[in-house]
């Protein structure tokens, strides 16, 4: 199997179209956003053309109302993997949502439901407040955390006052990765972070006019709620405020650029601190 990861508008998508033509591979997503139908132009899916010059698994295949987590898609993706691999086919991970990747190879933590009690308490706590919580109550775990990260240390006191026990030893019972019966050639495309922006803003260019627009504008009329991960797709709240005239146009795709940016810097500080395997080989 091969794994290709890496940030948001780095090349990963031709990189495994070029291996999958010349290695007669198979396409599997491993991006959090591109599994929904509702936006191939926003999350730069790959195009009909491309579909076409090599079999695609995992895109598109859920609407916006189905929101997909982490072992949903790590189900989804060992199965699609082994019906690839017994087709005698190579499978072809590409994507840069590194949490999917991770739980798909190494397993998930079997941590229970958190009391709802515990998670709204802790839920209404900045970053900051958390993690002095976190130092008192779990240290080992809130050592490597950083105050401004308000999601990690949110969940690991949550763990904590939830379950009585630190969320890294839940993280060391991790159960039902495929890394240890499926071996992964990993490559992580990182190319240098000015090249990496100038794609990221010629890809929102592109995208807005190929049609990015009139796609958010279909899902707006959709009424769906707020808090579903297709509302919170990157470029989404932005293009609904042009079309709401809350913003302009340059203004909109401003927006849609730096979120990008961040996001692309985001996933490349987690590739770098998170690594999936010793194996991992970094391609600039």
């Amino acid at each position: 199997m091969a794994l290709i990861a890496g940030p948001t508008a780095s090349g990963k998508s031709a990189l495994a179209l070029a291996l999958a033509e010349s290695n007669a591979g198979t396409i599997i997503n491993a991006d959090a956003s591109q599994v929904y139908r509702d936006l191939r132009i926003l999350t730069a899916r790959p195009s009909l053309e491309d579909e076409g010059r090599a079999p695609h698994l995992l895109y598109g295949y859920r609407d916006g109302t189905e929101p997909s987590s982490a072992a949903d898609w790590a189900a989804e993706a060992a199965a699609a993997i082994d019906a690839v691999l017994a087709e005698g086919r190579l499978p072809i991970l590409v994507g840069g949502t590194g949490l999917y990747l991770r739980t798909l190879l190494h397993g998930i933590a079997p941590i229970p439901a958190i009391d709802a009690t515990v998670r709204d308490t802790v839920r209404m706590m900045d970053g900051s407040t958390a993690h002095a919580a976190l130092q008192s109550e779990d240290p080992a775990a809130a050592a490597p955390l950083n105050p401004a990260d308000t999601t990690r240390n949110q969940r690991a006191l949550e763990v904590i006052r939830s379950t009585g026990r630190s969320i890294l030893a839940w993280r060391a019972e991790r159960t039902g990765g495929i890394g240890t019966r499926i071996r992964a050639e990993i490559r992580i495309v990182d190319p240098p972070v000015e090249d990496l922006y100038g794609r990221c803003d010629a890809r929102v260019e592109a995208m807005i006019a190929a049609g990015a627009i009139d796609e958010v504008a279909a899902l707006l009329a959709r009424g769906l709620p707020a808090d579903l991960p297709v509302m919170r797709a990157i470029g989404v709240a932005p293009l609904a405020a042009y079309i709401g005239g809350e913003l302009t146009l340059e203004e909109a795709k401003a927006a849609v650029a730096l979120a990008t940016r961040r996001y692309a810097k985001r996933q490349r500080t987690w590739f770098r601190n998170q690594p999936l395997g010793p194996q991992a080989d970094t391609i600039a």
